[in-house]
């Protein structure tokens, strides 16, 4: 099956499989905390039910997401010593420290108020579970800063040296962690997160207003979910525009495959659309374009040059056809999400929220895009950044370890199976949860930890039969 594949195609093949079962489970848990910290937050405020009952409701969905996520990641860390040692001996003095302070902050902090998050309610009072509640969100943010970090000094490198080994090297770690693209992936992909998270969130709130429209916590989710549309995706527009800037600046290649351009444009670019792009004949067939806008957009000025993959040496371009495509698929879905809280905010002024079937239907459709379109604009920073794994100076074919084709290939067998198989299975039972109704008392999970066996709650313990009693 993957005869014809080298153990560098291969293995790019696994981390990109890997990471796109894991990305999606993250970009719900990093949303999903804080809107739990939020409704947490309005019940203690308002003492409302419906609040209590959304936020019981989408804690147990929380729970499953966040332990697949877990799951999901741990496997992807071990490919880095099979498949990609060469990558983590160059890296390591970097990266290394990197991730080990996201496990020793990030996900310690997660893990140490989760349980207190889920079944604490009743124990420890409502001050401290908030408390609870806020480090688990606070703990996803972080999370996610750390691995961004990673990710963009990747992107960008600085503050590094290199030894006599070869090895990149930290000499400013402010200038590390801080590096020029950081602030701009960290926040595109934090609300990239709330808005995957309030996609799903509204998909399901309008499932249950089509069963019910007088469910009430299936309308005050469906609300929250369209107002957060409304705020963060004009938002996500304007991060997305600075962020391409940011990246004209410090990985043009990208920026030129992600536009189309193969010709440079001294007199302004045009923004092209759609085309198909021909690797052969180095052009766009078929562009629907429009003239001079890519300049306006990217320099600020109708008539601004942008240089093309002409100045851009054969063997340092990145592949153009699946930049190109995963680049629109994100800015289009973008576009949908902020047509889709148009559409509402349209309808909340007319007082018909939670009468328009149709825009109930539409979010249902859409509940499903915000984790396409981070998949897509992960697609577009990943492969827009080949052939390097660090910018300009680690192309990925000197990343690779001293492994054979067919053990990758096995590896990448097995992962499918097991993948498809696994999370399949947790997917669906996710999809099972949000398909019962906010009230649901279990949605199938106890509402306290399970006790290991042997064990008897204390409450149900006899006094007369303990010993010295």
């Amino acid at each position: 099956m993957f005869d014809s594949f080298t153990a560098e195609t291969l293995a790019r093949m696994q981390f990109a499989f890997t990471v796109s079962f894991h990305i999606v489970f993250p970009a719900f848990s990093i949303g999903l905390a804080s809107y739990l910290a939020v409704l947490n937050g309005l019940w203690l405020k308002t003492r409302n039910e419906t609040y209590l009952t959304l936020f019981t409701y989408w804690k147990k969905i929380f729970a499953v997401a966040f332990g697949m996520g877990v799951v999901s990641g741990i496997v992807m860390s071990y490919q880095f010593g099979t498949n990609w040692s060469v990558f983590s001996d160059k890296t390591g003095p970097i990266l290394g420290p990197l991730m080990a302070y996201e496990v020793l902050s990030a996900f310690f902090l997660e893990a140490g108020f989760l349980g207190i998050m889920l079944f604490g309610r009743e124990r420890v009072g409502d001050k401290l579970h908030m408390l609870a509640t806020a480090m688990v969100a606070f703990g996803t943010l972080m999370s996610a800063t750390w691995i961004l970090s990673v990710n963009s000094w990747m992107q960008t490198p600085t503050g590094y040296g290199i030894n006599e080994l070869g090895q990149f090297v930290p000499e400013n770690w402010w200038e590390i962690v801080f590096n020029p693209s950081f602030p701009y992936r960290l926040t595109h992909m934090v609300l990239a997160a709330y808005l995957t998270t309030a996609l799903v969130v509204g998909g399901v709130g309008g499932l249950h207003l089509l069963r019910n429209r007088d469910d009430a916590p299936a309308r005050r989710m469906f609300s929250m979910a369209m107002w957060m549309l409304v705020v963060v995706a004009p938002l996500q527009i304007l991060a997305g525009d600075m962020h391409g800037i940011n990246t004209l600046e410090h990985q043009p290649a990208k920026v030129m495959a992600m536009e189309g351009h193969y010709d440079s444009h001294p007199d302004g670019a045009p923004l092209i659309l759609f085309g198909i792009p021909n690797a052969e004949e180095r052009r766009i067939d078929y562009p629907i374009e429009i003239p001079n806008l890519s300049s306006l957009i990217l320099k600020h000025h109708w008539d601004a040059p942008l240089d093309g993959l002409d100045t851009i040496p054969d063997d340092e371009e990145p592949p153009v056809a699946i930049v190109f495509f995963s680049f629109r698929v994100m800015v289009g879905l973008g576009f949908a999400m902020l047509g889709l809280g148009a559409w509402s905010l349209w309808r909340r002024v007319k007082g018909r929220l939670y009468d328009d079937r149709l825009l109930q239907r539409a979010a249902i459709l859409m509940g499903p895009m915000g984790f396409v379109a981070v998949l897509a604009g992960w697609i577009t920073t990943e492969v827009g950044r080949q052939p390097f794994t660090v910018y300009g100076l680690l192309r990925t074919s000197d990343s690779l370890a001293p492994v054979a084709a067919p053990a990758v290939a096995a590896s990448l067998l097995a992962f499918i199976v097991v993948y498809f198989f696994i999370f399949g299975a947790g997917t669906f039972y996710l999809l099972q949860m949000m398909n019962k109704p906010a009230a649901t008392p279990h949605l199938g999970l106890q509402d306290g930890p399970i006790r290991t066996a042997g064990t008897t709650p204390v409450a149900q313990t006899n006094p007369e039969s303990i010993p010295g009693e």
